[in-house]
């Protein structure tokens, strides 16, 4: 007869490796699609006729549509605009939200809860709602083509100064007066402790940040018509509108547009994961 405690290990270990698979499965099935998209840049144009498909192409050794896309085509240029908007919203996001979320966390003024519910309220507003009121308040600004134009409607995140709010809850308020006693003010406090203690949380949601304003298609495609002015997600669809017949080509593009995005999440994959879980935690 099995005893309590083994039944219990046996049921941790198959617990373990029922998720191991699970999730084995489900990264498989996510990495597929974009392990055929960059399989296929290396194919000519003629195998993508043949029937069934295949996943792999003949040879890894023709570049020819990765050579094109980056000699022939403005995707190098469009790389840099969505890096240029990506990385610059980002930080900025970054710094208002953790500004915002210490304010609500340690300062205590009329009207605090109420106004913290609004700005938490305004994660129910679909972005689409407001892309006409952004358009208008942008062209009169004169800010069309411009980074400025496209940057700024990612300057606050309403998600983000919730998730920071939480983070800095978790900092005892005895710290913060004894760091006062100690000379320590409010914007020494905030880079000295409350900026270390987040870094996870930090770099979770810059990155997050980071990934949508850089595949983020409808706005900037509103608010340029300059071809250079472009970003990365309208530069791809113009490059299959350009020549319906090299899908090679368009493969090959979106094989190296996401080149950036794998050498980011490959750098911050452990602050990631930590800035989710002690979200999860703190929460």
């Amino acid at each position: 007869m099995k005893t309590a405690n083994e039944k219990a290990r046996q049921y941790k270990k198959f617990q373990y490796y029922f998720s191991s698979i699970l999730s084995i499965i489900l990264g498989l099935i996510i990495v597929l699609p974009l392990f055929y998209a960059i399989c296929s840049g290396f194919k000519d144009n003629i195998n993508f006729d043949n029937y069934p498909p295949r996943i792999l192409p003949e040879t890894f050794t023709n570049l020819s549509n990765f050579i094109y896309v980056v000699t022939k085509t403005l995707i190098p240029r469009y790389m840099l605009n969505s890096f240029v908007i990506a990385l610059s919203a980002t930080l900025v996001r970054l710094m208002f939200s953790t500004l915002a979320a210490y304010a609500f966390a340690f300062f205590n003024f009329k009207g605090k809860n109420a106004l913290f519910f609004i700005i938490v309220g305004t994660m129910m507003i679909p972005s689409e709602a407001l892309l006409i009121s952004n358009y208008l308040m942008v062209s009169k600004l004169g800010l069309l083509n411009t980074y400025a134009g496209i940057v700024c409607v990612y300057f606050v995140s309403a998600s983000q100064v919730f998730m920071f709010r939480q983070s800095f809850k978790t900092i005892s308020g005895a710290l913060r007066d004894a760091a006062y006693i100690d000379g320590c003010g409010d914007l020494l406090f905030y880079i000295k402790i409350c900026i270390p203690v987040s870094k996870p949380v930090i770099t979770a949601l810059g990155l997050s940040s980071f990934i949508n304003v850089w595949n983020t298609y409808l706005w900037p495609l509103l608010v340029t018509n300059k071809e250079k002015m472009r970003t990365v997600q309208v530069g791809i669809t113009m490059l299959s509108n350009s020549d319906s017949n090299a899908k090679g080509h368009i493969f090959a593009g979106i094989g190296i547009i996401l080149i950036p995005m794998i050498i980011l999440f490959a750098i911050s994959q452990r602050n990631m994961v930590r800035g989710i879980s002690s979200g999860a935690v703190k929460g």
